[in-house]
């Protein structure tokens, strides 16, 4: 497919016909939060509800990351419907959230960061209750942790355990609220046969999976 030109925030963007109106918003510059989406990981799954954007024509907002350019769209990246649904996505998301940021990895490079600056919304958020994740740290394979207390159940580090590397050692544990990232079986890292290729941790946003 050719490129074509599409208008975001009143500002012509040239882009890809067929590519995530995410990608094509960020290339030009102009920032959407997002958290599960990854371009070089081919992933997109628009779990974390937070990439909202208005399309002129469309009754309601769309998701930036599976949401695909096409000739002459309109697009505005806020809005008081757009505002108030990232707002409250991200409240849910940081309200289960262990907020430590000064003793985690990504700290000054997190998205979570990135997105309460930009969009000024706090990272402890006001109109929920905060639950304070308490989950145990899995620090048993010699290259790299893992802290469920910091996850935001993405999906990255899954998607490229199990259909980039095919190692098939991460995977969902859980259901609901009490859902976290884990082993299949729920055992220590160091009891599979884990490669250390530190995929995950490279794709791994907010520093849940990180090096040694």
């Amino acid at each position: 497919m050719g490129t074509v030109t599409i208008e975001i925030n009143g500002q012509k963007v040239t882009a890809r016909e067929g590519e995530k109106l995410l990608w094509a918003a960020l290339d030009a510059g102009l920032y959407i939060p997002h958290l599960c989406a990854g371009k070089e990981i081919d992933y997109h799954p628009g779990s974390c509800r937070l990439c909202f954007v208005e399309i002129q024509g469309r009754a309601e907002p769309a998701l930036a990351c599976v949401e695909a350019v096409t000739p002459g769209m309109v697009v505005s990246t806020g809005s008081e419907r757009v505002d108030r649904l990232v707002r409250t996505g991200f409240e849910l998301l940081m309200s289960t959230h262990r907020l430590d940021c000064k003793d985690c990895p990504a700290n000054k490079k997190c998205p979570l960061q990135e997105i309460a600056k930009k969009r000024k919304i706090p990272l402890k958020p006001k109109r929920l209750p905060k639950i304070e994740p308490d989950w145990p740290i899995d620090d048993s394979h010699p290259e790299f942790g893992l802290n469920p207390n910091h996850c935001v159940l993405c999906g990255k580090c899954v998607h490229v355990c199990n259909e980039t590397e095919n190692c098939r050692i991460l995977d969902f544990s859980k259901r609901g609220a009490l859902t976290t990232i884990s082993t299949f079986d729920q055992s220590p890292l160091a009891d599979h046969d884990c490669s250390g290729c530190l995929c995950c941790v490279e794709v791994c946003p907010v520093g849940a999976l990180y090096r040694k």
